[in-house]
């Protein structure tokens, strides 16, 4: 029994290392102005997320905006679940991504064809409303 429970744990805690890493989404602006969504999801189960926008090309004086957050993650399945607690926030990590949910995108192992699939995590479900619909590309 001893030894199911390690197998069992040795593949839960490989899934999660394999869906760590850093993804991001930077659309390319026509305007000059930049968009960048960082998600870092570490290997010991927290997160980092970091969203960058800088409207210098088009306002005067610079303007750049950075807005953090941050906590733990969880996986189930091909679903990654971000919790933030009350002691995450502060006022350097404003952003509450409590309760978001994602599906880790791949491409599937039976699928033999050609096709490129860019492993990414596409948020469905979010407290926060900017978040929902939005995908990160893994790096």
């Amino acid at each position: 029994m001893k030894q199911a429970f390690f197998i069992l744990l040795f593949f839960i805690c490989g899934n999660m290392i394999a869906q760590s890493g850093v993804y991001v989404n930077e659309p390319k602006n026509s305007d000059g102005t930049k968009i960048k969504w960082t998600l870092t999801l570490e290997e010991d189960g927290t997160f980092l997320y970091h969203f960058l926008r800088d409207l210098s090309a088009i306002s005067k004086p610079n303007k750049e905006e950075n807005f953090y957050g941050k906590g733990t993650w969880i996986l189930e399945g091909k679903i990654v679940t971000l919790l933030s607690e009350n002691e995450d926030l502060n006022e350097h990590y404003t952003v509450n991504l409590n309760n978001s949910k994602a599906r880790y995108i791949t491409k599937s192992p039976r699928d033999k064809s050609d096709k490129i699939v860019k492993t990414a995590l596409r948020f469905y479900e979010s407290e926060t409303s900017y978040i929902k619909g939005l995908e990160l590309y893994k790096e």
